[in-house]
Parts: C-alpha cells; sequence; structure tokens
C-alpha cells in the first residue's frame, strides 16, 4: 500500500474482534488469564495493551521497522532508547538537538556514567573524528530545531556502522511520510508524537519503532522496566491524528514553503531557515534523504525587543510551546524549546535572541501572510540601523 492508504487501513483501522472502524480504547489495567500455565497475550497493562499495540504496530509498519513503541511523552521515548547504554559508553551526539534533550544528556545522563560529545553532525568527518573506543551510538536530529540543519543519514550511518555503533534519528520535524531514517541505515527512530503525529495540541505523547526484532525486545524490556508507557486514551487519539497526517503535511508543507518564500523577501527579515529554499545549505541532502520539506520554518527579526513586539501583534498564529498542529505556532525558542540550553551554547548554535520558530498550519495562507505583514511592518527600529543580511549567511 502506498502512505496515504496505509495509514487508513493499517492496524489503526478496524478492530479484529468486533470490526469496529476505531480500535476501541480498552481501558484495563489487567487481564483475566483462563489459564495459568498458557497465559494470554496480555496480562498487565504497562507491559502490554490492546489499544497501544494497535499504535504501536501502525508507527513500527509507517517507518518500515520491526517493533514499535508508544511512550508518555516525546522525551520518555528519548531517554528510554538512552537506556539502550550503559555506564562507561560514549555516545556522538548532533549539537543541534531540542532542548529537553540537551538537558537530559547534561544534567542527566552525564550522573550515570555516560559521556556524550555534540558534534556538527553535518560535517560527517566530524562525526567519524569524535568516535572513541568507548563510542557505542550516534544521536542525530535533522533537520534540527530549530536552525533546520540537515544531516546526512546514510553517510553517518555508514561511518557508525564501520564501527558497530547504533544510530538513533529523532524524526518529529518530517515524520515517516516524509523521512524513513531506518531505510537509510539507522536503527532507531524517535518520534515526538506530541506534534505532527498526533497532531491537533490535545495529547503528549512519544514513539520510537527499532529496525531490527533483537534491538526491539531490548528497548521492550526498558520501556516495560521503566513503566513510561502511553495510556490507552491518549493512544487513541494518536492514532485518531495519524489517520490524517498525509493531508494535514500536505497543507502545512504547502503553507510553510511559500512563507518561506514570501520572508525571505522580507525587509524586516535577516535570516530564514528552511530546507525548502534552494540556496539552504543542505537543500539537497534534504531532497535526497526525504520526499518533502516539511512544516517548520524559523526566521530571525534582529532582537528580542523585536520578536517580542511581533508576538505582542500576530493575531492568528498561536505563541505556544510545540509544533505540528492544526493551527499555526510560533515560538521563542531562547525561551520556550532551548530555555534549558545555557546562553552561550544557544549562541553557538546560531538560536538568536531575534529567532522565532513557525509551524504552518491548515489557515488560509493569504490570511496568515497579511497577519504577518501587519506584525513585521511595525516592528521597532534597531540601532545600529537593522541591516539585512543575506540569507543563509554563515558568517
Amino acid at each position: 500500500m502506498n502512505f496515504a492508504t496505509k495509514l487508513l487501513h493499517g492496524s489503526t483501522c478496524i478492530d479484529p474482534f468486533t470490526g469496529a472502524s476505531s480500535v476501541p480504547i480498552y481501558q484495563a489495567s489487567t487481564f483475566h488469564q483462563a489459564d495459568i500455565d498458557q497465559p494470554g497475550a496480555f496480562d498487565y497493562a504497562r507491559s502490554g495493551n490492546p489499544t497501544r499495540q494497535a499504535l504501536e504496530e501502525a508507527i513500527a509498519s509507517l517507518e518500515g521497522g520491526a517493533r514499535g513503541f508508544a511512550f508518555s511523552s516525546g522525551m520518555a521515548a528519548i531517554s528510554s532508547v538512552f537506556m539502550l547504554f550503559s555506564a562507561g559508553d560514549h555516545v556522538v551526539v548532533a549539537e543541534d538537538v531540542y532542548g529537553g534533550t540537551f538537558r537530559f544528556l547534561t544534567k542527566v545522563l552525564s550522573r550515570m556514567g555516560i559521556s556524550v560529545t555534540f558534534v556538527d553532525a553535518t560535517e560527517t568527518e566530524a562525526v567519524r573524528a569524535a568516535i572513541t573506543p568507548a563510542t557505542k551510538g550516534v544521536y542525530l536530529e535533522t533537520p534540527s530545531n530549530p536552525t533546520l540543519k540537515v544531516t546526512d543519514i546514510a553517510a553517518v550511518s555508514r561511518i557508525a556502522k564501520e564501527h558497530g555503533l547504533l544510530v538513533i534519528v529523532d524524526n518529529t520535524f518530517l515524520t515517516p511520510y516524509y523521512q524513513r531514517p531506518l531505510e537509510l541505515g539507522a536503527d532507531v527512530v524517535i518520534h515526538s508524537a506530541t506534534k505532527f503525529i498526533g497532531g491537533h495540541s490535545d495529547v503528549v505523547a512519544g514513539l520510537a519503532v527499532t529496525r531490527e526484532a533483537a534491538l526491539g525486545e531490548q528497548l521492550y524490556f526498558i520501556q516495560n522496566g521503566m513503566g513510561a508507557i502511553l495510556g490507552v486514551q491518549d493512544c487513541w487519539l494518536v492514532m485518531r491524528g495519524l489517520k490524517t497526517l498525509k493531508a494535514r503535511l500536505d497543507v502545512s508543507t504547502k503553507t510553510a514553503a511559500s512563507l518561506a518564500d514570501w520572508l525571505s523577501t522580507h525587509p524586516q527579515v535577516s535570516q530564514v531557515y528552511y530546507t525548502g529554499l534552494a540556496h539552504h545549505p543542505g537543500h539537497l541532502i534534504q531532497t535526497q534523504q526525504a520526499t518533502g520539506h516539511g512544516a517548520v520554518l524559523s526566521f530571525d527579526v534582529g532582537s528580542r525587543e523585536r520578536a517580542k513586539a511581533l508576538f505582542d501583534r500576530v493575531k492568528l498564529p498561536i505563541v505556544a510551546v510545540s509544533l505540528g498542529a492544526v493551527e499555526t505556532i510560533l515560538s521563542y525558542p531562547a525561551t520556550m524549546s532551548h530555555a534549558a540550553m545555557p546562553a552561550e551554547e544557544r549562541a553557538a548554535r546560531g538560536i538568536t535572541d531575534g529567532l522565532i520558530r513557525l509551524s504552518a498550519g491548515l489557515e488560509d495562507f493569504d490570511d496568515l501572510v497579511a497577519d504577518l505583514k501587519q506584525a513585521l511592518d511595525h516592528l521597532p527600529s534597531e540601532a545600529p540601523p537593522y541591516i539585512k543580511k543575506e540569507v543563509f549567511s554563515r558568517a
């Protein structure tokens, strides 16, 4: 089946027991065992539940993996996957990662004797140079949050395989509709299903998929042992959102691409980050390893004062800590998604005080442009005079 059909006629569509067009919410914590010598498929809901299983099978199928897992949040998925490593292990991590991931790696994982080295993963040789005898894995986020840097997943995976390393990819921005890292050589793919997969700003969830069944058994042991599972009602909400993933992304991505083009020409915007722009440094790699550019972009208006002025004037986008919803969302990375990252670390990664992240929703494009235009046209001037930089300048 093609992707659109698989979304609607995969494991989330028909309940095998009743024929219901929606998998039921099995609101049960435990399951009767008719014969203690031959236990059933389900015994205790932390270990497995039919509703959760339907979601886990669906995401595994869409990503082309052997085993899927549903967690209580995106960070629960990320932290659980990192439990595949042990004290003394070392992991190479792309420097442009979500602020919550950075916080977990530097403040929590470090206390467990697992070390990390942050590198510019867009330079594949930098990944190779960071590998030590203790290295056991490579963690990528591509496109990155919020500056949308692109890492060549296949190239990094080849380097990793030369050293017997696990490759883990956060695929939240693109979803399996646009990008399937397991097919490019990755071993584990992770999603914050709160975002595009859920899609309606009404559920917090995380998903993970392993390429191989044996690794899936290891991750299942961790999921069951730590217990950070997704509740059944939230599983149902994620499955409902999953059915419209393609339709929503088709519209949102078209809007994001048009907004990126328009923002690139606006005199009040100094920089636009979107992989769909032909002059984006990662544009070519992105077109080779993905089938779309997604609905997230970032743009820089020069200062915190100007960013706040824009937030105060916009009327249609909501200003919030998230992305990937039916409504357009504006976020301020410096105090939202990357607040956990020290200011000097943000600056080194290009996360300036003027940077704004936009996740395009399903509103009419002309209405969004009109709203953003009236906000941008009334931004305060800067001293010294505001100078528009070349888009994607590496200076």
